[in-house]
């Protein structure tokens, strides 16, 4: 009875140690686990994986700081082209209030004896000079001044009139030049728009052709206003408008991101038209080096 307890536990040790012999032990599965993993990193390597990794990685960071820089340039230009755009704004306004005491001026003689100041715009050439000073002569004194004296008639006993310039065509001018003034934008440009294809031959037509491209530049349409500038110095290169329109062409030309090619126009006005205040202002934008 003795023996018989004694052989169980031994039978039982025996059992066990079969059923441990019989599977992996968990020591031997790590390490074949392991094996398996370095096996397949040798496989890795050996395809070059790795290294095509750390190529589009290097890759990936060469093309996000080329991204940034261009982020940044154009963070850059949009500053200057708001710039640019708050002061032509200012410049026009600043146009405006010059035109309309040019106006007054004008009407006053206009109602005495013949007046005088109209004698210094006769011709195309002095019909260019201004419906009102332009980019920046200030002078209101010519066709222009006439044209916009004649849409105030109604102030003036007797309206003032130009050689070659109908009082039709005043008053279709004086028409679309008050909507200018008032910021009715759209109807100018009818208006100078529809002037220009109807009296292409008036001394007005130039000033009508010009104002159209800053009607333009001021709703921002920037390509209307860049061919309605190209109309004035291509039609009426000699024109007291031509200097103001190549000026504008080139602001136009750089709201429109063009900015070498608008800087190499306003060079090309200070050598053109020299001596003129369009040119003096172009000379100082092209000395900063930066659009207005």
């Amino acid at each position: 009875m003795r023996c018989l307890r004694v052989l169980m536990p031994t039978a039982a040790l025996a059992t066990l140690l079969a059923g441990c012999a019989s599977g992996p032990s968990p020591m031997q599965v790590k390490v074949n686990n392991l094996d398996a993993r370095v096996s397949k990193l040798e496989r890795f390597v050996s395809n070059g994986s790795l290294v095509q990794l750390a190529q589009q990685q290097g890759s990936l960071r060469a093309q996000i700081r080329k991204l940034r820089g261009q982020v940044d340039d154009l963070q850059r230009s949009n500053r200057q082209l708001k710039k640019q755009q708050h002061d032509l704004y200012a410049d026009l306004d600043k146009r405006m209030t010059a035109l309309e005491h040019a106006e007054a001026g004008a009407a006053a003689p206009a109602a005495g004896a013949g007046a005088p100041g109209a004698g210094t715009g006769t011709g195309p050439a002095g019909a260019g000079t201004g419906a009102g000073a332009g980019a920046g002569t200030g002078a209101g004194t010519g066709a222009g001044a006439g044209a916009a004296a004649s849409a105030n008639a109604g102030n003036a006993s007797q309206p003032v009139t130009l050689p070659g310039v109908t009082p039709t065509q005043q008053s279709v001018y004086g028409q679309a030049f008050d909507a200018l003034k008032a910021g009715s934008y759209s109807v100018a440009i009818k208006g100078f728009g529809g002037f220009v294809k109807s009296y292409p031959k008036s001394p007005l037509a130039p000033n009508a052709e010009y104002w159209l491209g800053e009607a333009h530049f001021v709703n921002r349409n920037y390509k209307a206003a860049e061919r309605a500038f190209r109309t004035v110095l291509r039609r009426w290169p000699d024109s007291g408008k031509a200097s103001d329109a190549m000026l504008d062409l080139g602001n136009a030309l750089m709201a429109q991101g063009r900015m070498r090619e608008g800087r190499d126009t306003l060079r090309r006005l200070v050598k053109r038209y020299p001596g003129t205040s369009a040119a003096k202002r172009a000379a100082g934008m092209v000395g900063k080096g930066a659009a207005r």
